[in-house]
This record gives C-alpha cells, structure tokens and sequence, in this order.
C-alpha cells in the first residue's frame, strides 16, 4: 500500500549546499560511491550496537552487508544495505534539513574556490549529497529495524522533495541514483569496481557486487548471477601494520572521519597488558569548522571486539584532543558499555591515558623531524592544545613543550618559537620567562611594558589568543623557569638591573613624591597606587595589575562573555623622565592638574586595549587642554 505524497521544501543552507556539492566537487565525482557506501556502513554499525539489547531487530537476518549493482538500460546506480534504517521524521531530519550547530559559520567561510570550498564540505560530513554529482534524480527506500512502514525519498536536488510511505522486503535503506547524461563511466562494473577496492577496501562488511558478464570457449557472452566481495571485507585496524599500505590508512581516514584530505600523521598500535585495546589514531591536516564548538562532541570511534559501540567517544580522550580522530577497539570492554560507565571506568581512564601518550608522542615526532608541517598542525589546532595545560595536568610539561607562541625575537606574527627556544636564549643571569598579554598580536607587540625590555634586549612572548590567559594561570613555570606577565606586580629584572640604575629609580621615586600623591588623591577610586615605573623608556604612564589580581585582558575578557567582575584597582605607574610627566608637575596646585591626571590615566587605559568608561569626558578635559596650549 502506497500512501498519498507528500512534497516538502529543503532548508535554505541544503539548496546552498546542493549547489555547491554539484560545482565545487566535479572534478573528484567518484567519490559519491565512498561517501555512500561509508553511510551503510555506519547504519550497519548502527544496528550491531542497538541489537546487543534487542536481538529482534536483526529480523532473523544478522548478515550484514551491503551491496551495490547498476542497470544499463534504465541507467541507475544502487546502492543497498540492511543495517539500521530510518524512520519517516529521521529521513527529514538527517536528509532535509542540517540541523548543526556553526552552520552560519560554515557558509561564512566559503570562499568561491571550488578546491578550498570542496575541503570545507568535507569537514560539514554531508556525504549523501555527493550523490547530486553525479544523479539528476536520487530515490532513497528505508525502512528502520522492528518497525513496519517504510518511507521513500525523493529529489532532484533542486529545492524540495518528495515523501511517501511504501511498503519494503527487509529493514535498511535503498538509494537509486538516476544517472546525468553524460555520467556513462559509472554504468560499468570495472569502474564501479575499481572505485570500490581504491576508497572502500578496508570497510569492515562486505561489499558485494554481482560477478560481471565473462565469455565462453566460442567467445559467447556469458551472464552470471553469482554475486562476490569487492572489498577485502575486514578491519584494518586489526591488521598487521607490515600488510597495510600507506594508501591503505589514508583511504581508511577519509571514511572513519568523513575528511576528503589525507591525515597528517597517524599512530597504529595494539597494547597488551592489563588492558588489551587497539588503537588507529589520526591527526588531521585541517581544523573542522566547529574545533572551538566544546559543545559539540567529537572523538572516536569505539568498538568492543570488532563490534561498533558508539561513535564520539570523547571519554577516550580529552577535550584539547577533540580534533583527533579514529577508532579504538578494546578486548575488555562489556559489549553493553554506555556512556554512563564510560565516565565511571577505570579500564577507560587506561585506554585515555595510553591513547593521550601516543597522540603526544606523535605530535612530538612532528615537532621534531617535520618543522613546517608542525607549524601548519599549529595554526590550524594550536589554541586547543593550549587548553590541554589546564585540563591535563598529569601531561602538562609535554604539552607545554609543545606549545609555540610569537615573540620580541622576531617581527613575524606567524614564527613560532617554543618555551624551549625562548629559554635557550635567555640573558645570562636571567631566572622568568616573560609574556604580555593583548587582545591583538599588535596589541601585544606595542604594549609600553615591553619598552625596558626591547631596552635591555630581553626576549618577551607575545599572548593574544583568548586561550592564552587560561595557558598562563595553569603554568606557572616550565623548566624550573617562572612564568612572569610584564603587566603584573612589581618589576624586577634581578641581576639583568645594576646597582646605579636603581638607586637612580629611588632618588627620583622620592622627589616626586608630592608628585604622585597629588596624582592619587585626584585619581580617587580609579586606582589602587601611583608609582614611580622604570618599565618605560618612551611612554609616559602605563597601567599595572597587583601581583596576584586578575589582569586588565582577563577582565576584559570575561566582561565580554557575559561575566559579572568585580573589577579589581590598577596601579598606575608614571614615568619620570616623560616630557608629559614633566608638564603634570608644573601643573601640580593648579586648576588643570586633575585634567592632567586623568587623561595620562586615560591614555594609559586604552594603550593596553582598555575601553573609557567616559569618552566624551575624555574628550572634553583633552579639547580643554588643547585650547589652553594654544593660547
């Protein structure tokens, strides 16, 4: 019985999609048939993983497989599965519309470069609709394990589509690609064949295709109906690693992370001991649109003895590890394992930590061996790593080790240097890693408190990621060297400061001592002091957080995301050999001095990327004083 159809309007980001899909991917259109086949896959999958507590939903029928076969005359392509299925609402929900979070995003980054563009698609993982570059008309049957209406799809792929409810022999989906004219190579077993074996070989259920026409002694064409097993039909993960080509882990990639570019690196192990797990970890060449979505749950694949349990196990690793992917299986795992006992299991807290140590000493490998192609990993991932200071502390000298950071040593935003590096440079005498911290890297690179530091020829690293002022609470010190913000306590250089130089700071401390506390008492509560710097060379005032308050970026930063602060004082430091300063001490006892005052305040306020909380009155006591100069 075929009920009445019913015609629906795709979502605008699908019609968006579509279009791009068609365009942007052209060139690569083979690669519909691994997008297909990894989806029936994954519904097999599916329904290994409900059916260990619901044997019924196998329907008498636990061969998983999938298959594939075309017609001439009619020229279609189908493909066909007994895994899963769906229901009518998850036809709509998974096909008609994107329901994900960074969708905006995702068509913000669009680029109009067919390859750029095609590398973005892969990331979103919409694979179904690689079958619009090749069909003009897709027809898609399912019908979902233990339930008796089957619902059938179909588009064009311009706009809408169709829904009905049918009847249909056995659970699974049927897709039925309706060829374009000119897609003729695909009407060929050869072709679909060698397809199959270059991008499906290592899908872990058999890929069955019929055996193809053969000939006879007299050359007479012979039909077989016999169907065979294109793809090598078993788990590459539990291959040996001497049997598995690079190509092989490439291919195997590309299906379990939906990624259409090749893996940076990857690491293959099987660990025996207390716990007997393996694990075919990747580390990929791209950031996913959504890497810094920490609500969106990525990881890996877990299987339990070759069975699929679940995908995005993000218990298997930890957050700043959320861009790695791949497949962990465990010999010791129960089959019914949740993601409640997930949180709860030691065997788990082993395999993570085993897992954490690969991936580390793979992104050390890197580090070490392939230095451009660990500053690309860096660009694209280094601000999750960083993350991994605070969250992981059994690991956070190794993760340190590979963190990289911009700094005085060079005017290159992008140069990466390493807290190793910046150490082996340091100045003799010298015991603190310096940093400033900045909502810009130019921000960072002008900050006045770097001016003794340029001064004395000390390297200072520069910290404008929003990540960095987590990095820098979490590590206190690296080498036995501590970290020490510019911006923060009292400077001192130690040794890198000689004995005349401060003493010539406290002879001028002290005669303008008057000085500063007329500057304080017109200040009032904006400040918590005034002092005398010897940070600057050429700026007249620069602001400075208490050793152990938060810092003025943090504050902002939090502020900024909703937070209630409540704001801690800063200390204003008044350079003494300023013209400007200079100008503020002849003015001292006169009606322009808390003029004065503020606006050196004020300017020092937005040098370090501050924001006025009176602009106009900024404005006006400026004008005044510019008025009064000019008469």
């Amino acid at each position: 019985m075929t009920m009445s159809k019913q015609t629906l309007g795709f979502q605008t980001e699908v019609k968006q999609l579509l279009q791009l899909m068609i365009h942007s991917l052209y060139s690569n259109k083979e690669i519909f048939l691994r997008e297909l086949i990894s989806n029936a896959s994954d519904a097999c999958d599916k329904l290994k993983f409900e059916a260990l507590n619901n044997d019924a939903l196998y329907e008498g029928d636990g061969s998983l497989k999938i298959e594939i076969g075309f017609d001439k005359d009619a020229r279609t392509i189908t493909i066909r599965d007994n895994g899963i299925g769906m229901s009518r609402d998850e036809v709509v929900a998974n096909i008609g519309t994107i329901a994900r979070s960074g969708t905006k995003e995702f068509f913000g980054k669009l680029s109009g470069d067919a390859q750029k563009d095609a590398n973005l698609i892969g990331q979103f993982g919409v694979g179904f609709y690689s079958a619009f570059i090749v069909a003009d008309r897709v027809t898609l049957t399912t019908r979902r394990a233990g339930e008796s209406a089957a619902t059938r799809w179909e588009s064009e792929g311009a706009g809408e589509f169709t829904l009905e409810e049918v009847t249909k022999e056995g659970r699974g989906t049927e897709i039925v690609l309706h060829l374009k004219e000119d897609e003729n190579e695909f009407l060929d077993d050869w072709r679909l064949k060698s397809v199959i074996r270059k991008y499906s070989d290592h899908i872990t259920l058999p890929v069955m295709m019929k055996k193809g026409n053969s000939y006879g002694e007299n050359g007479e064409i012979i039909v077989s109906d016999e169907v065979e097993t294109v793809n090598k039909a078993n788990a590459l993960w539990t291959r040996a690693k001497s049997d598995i080509s690079e190509d092989d882990y490439k291919q195997f990639y590309k299906h379990v992370s939906h990624d259409w570019e090749e893996p940076l690196a990857w690491t293959h192990a099987k660990v025996e001991g207390r716990q007997e797990y393996t694990e075919l970890l990747y580390i990929p060449k791209r950031a996913p649109f959504d890497l810094y979505d920490r609500e969106r749950r990525h990881g890996v694949k877990l299987f339990v003895r070759r069975v699929f349990i679940m995908e995005d196990a993000e218990k298997l690793l930890p957050q700043y590890l959320r861009f790695v992917r791949g497949v962990i299986d465990s010999n010791d795992l129960p089959l019914n394992v949740s993601r409640e006992i997930l949180q709860h299991s030691k065997d788990i807290d082993t395999i993570k930590a085993g897992c954490v140590k690969k991936v580390l000493g793979v992104l050390e490998d890197i580090a070490e061996n392939r230095a451009d192609d660990y500053t690309a990993f860096w660009q694209e991932f280094g601000k999750v790593m960083k993350e991994g200071v605070g969250e992981d502390h059994g690991n956070k000298e190794r993760i340190a080790a590979l963190c990289r950071f911009a700094s005085t040593h060079t005017d290159d935003e992008d140069q990466i240097v390493s807290l190793k590096d910046y150490i082996g440079r340091m100045k003799e005498g010298q015991d603190k890693i310096y940093y400033v911290t900045a909502e810009t890297h130019a921000g960072a690179k002008n900050s006045p408190h770097l001016e003794i530091f340029r001064k004395k020829g000390i390297e200072v690293l520069l910290l404008s990621d929003r990540v960095d002022e987590w990095f820098v609470s979490s590590l206190t010190e690296f080498d036995g060297k501590t970290l020490q913000s510019v911006a923060k306590g009292g400077l001192d250089l130690g040794s890198l400061e000689d004995e005349a130089e401060k003493k010539e700071q406290e002879a001028k401390a002290e005669t303008l001592k008057d000085l500063i506390e007329a500057v304080k008492t017109s200040l009032g509560d904006r400040v918590k002091e005034v002092r005398v710097t010897h940070r600057l060379t050429d700026s007249p005032a620069c602001l400075v957080a208490d050793e152990h308050a938060m810092s003025g970026h943090l504050e902002r930063i939090l502020k900024s995301a909703g937070q209630t602060i409540g704001g801690s004082k800063p200390i204003l430091e008044i350079n003494p050999d300023h013209v400007l300063v200079g100008k503020l001490r002849a003015e001292q006892g006169k009606d322009r001095f808390d003029d004065w005052s503020h606006i050196l305040f004020d300017q020092a306020l937005l040098a370090e990327g501050g924001t006025l909380e009176d602009p106009a009155g900024f404005v006006k006591r400026l004008n005044g004083l510019m008025l009064a100069m000019s008469n």
